[in-house]
């Protein structure tokens, strides 16, 4: 008996089917290898943002401390400027009380000796 020979059909609607799936199983690799590309590059990512987050907490508890030293050193300005104000408003009004008399006296001479130089003048 003499063998048969096979002669299916190899271009037929099944061959078809498995080169789509196959493509389609060969894209699904190569999308997986992108998305595992992406995710390490996001992990690398999300690493350095923990450490930039992490200097940035301890840079804003320096400026907090600094602020609070700030704010410590402005009220005691404040209590400073209040004890010179004390001091300084007493002394006012004795160089007022003694340049009162004094402007009194230098009014009075300038008003001589303007009156002196008009009269010359004249």
């Amino acid at each position: 008996m003499a063998a048969m020979a096979d002669r299916t059909e190899r271009n037929g609607p099944e061959r078809s089917r498995i080169k789509t799936i196959t493509k389609a199983a060969l894209n699904a690799d190569k999308t997986v290898e992108q998305v595992e590309d992406v995710l390490d590059g996001l992990s690398s990512t999300l690493t350095e943002l923990s450490s930039s987050l992490t200097a940035l907490n301890t840079t804003v508890q320096r400026m907090e401390s600094g602020l609070d030293h700030l704010d410590g050193t402005l009220s005691s300005l404040d209590e400073l400027a209040k004890r010179l104000i004390a001091l300084v408003e007493p002394i006012e009004a004795i160089v007022g009380t003694v340049m009162s008399p004094l402007s009194v006296t230098e009014h009075a001479v300038r008003g001589v000796f303007d009156r002196l130089r008009n009269r010359t003048v004249q």
